[in-house]
């Protein structure tokens, strides 16, 4: 088990900086051999299921997700989600804080991550890991950037 953590600070509203970081489908756009689909109908509530598929041919898994705390920013309230890992590989639950701050929002990302099979020595390595692309994604979502880091 790992946890990481991302703080970013945005220009952006609360109400936007929160509209695209829970565009579930626009994450799959900036982490490669990726793509998500929403199993369940209707806006995202609790409940809502959907699936980060990551991978080429035979060579792929699935990241089935469930949002089991759905508390947007409304009337000046904090935005917060979270999601929770139902998957055979991947595992863990993942928080998104969307919060007033001087000049737009912050948002905290955090994540536990857990991938079955992986000793408890590589939970360093996969921090990093899960930091690095979290982190591009983050920021790519509030940049309002489609394309994929590096291109």
């Amino acid at each position: 088990m790992t946890v990481f953590r991302i703080v970013r600070t945005t220009p952006l509203p609360v109400a936007e900086a929160w509209r695209r970081l829970t565009d579930w489908p626009a994450h799959a756009a900036q982490v490669p051999l990726t793509r998500i689909s929403v199993v369940t109908e209707g806006p995202s509530a609790e409940g809502t299921l959907f699936v980060a598929r990551t991978g080429i041919g035979p060579a792929r898994f699935d990241d089935p997700m469930e949002i089991v705390r759905w508390e947007p920013p409304e009337g000046g309230r904090t935005g917060y989600c979270r999601l929770e890992k139902r998957g055979r590989v991947v595992l863990g639950w993942a928080e998104i804080v969307v919060r007033k701050s001087p000049g737009g929002a912050e948002v905290t990302w955090t994540e536990e991550l857990r991938v079955r099979g992986l000793p408890g020595a590589a939970g360093p390595v996969l921090a990093r890991a899960g930091s690095r692309v979290f982190g591009r994604v983050v920021d790519a979502l509030l940049s309002g950037d489609p394309r994929p880091p590096g291109r």
